[in-house]
């Protein structure tokens, strides 16, 4: 299959995915920042921040793991 050379979408994909852990985790942080000096706007911001490049880590990988699976099997 033409996306499993040595730099192909897979790869790209597994860089990405740890580039939005890293935000995840620098959201995180700033979250815990955030709690201690009592902003409630930045709070909510950085909560939604950190949950949504989690997600987005977690979802963009599998999403495109379906998708191989699915062109393997046609």
């Amino acid at each position: 299959m033409d996306n499993l050379n040595f730099m192909g979408t897979g790869n790209w994909l597994g860089i990405l995915s740890l580039i939005l852990i890293v935000l995840c985790f620098y959201f995180s942080l700033s979250f815990f920042q955030y709690l201690k000096l009592g902003d409630e706007r930045l709070i909510k911001q950085s909560k939604f921040a950190a949950v949504f490049f989690l997600a987005l880590s977690l979802l963009i990988p599998a999403i495109f793991n379906f998708y191989v699976y699915y062109q393997m099997m046609k």
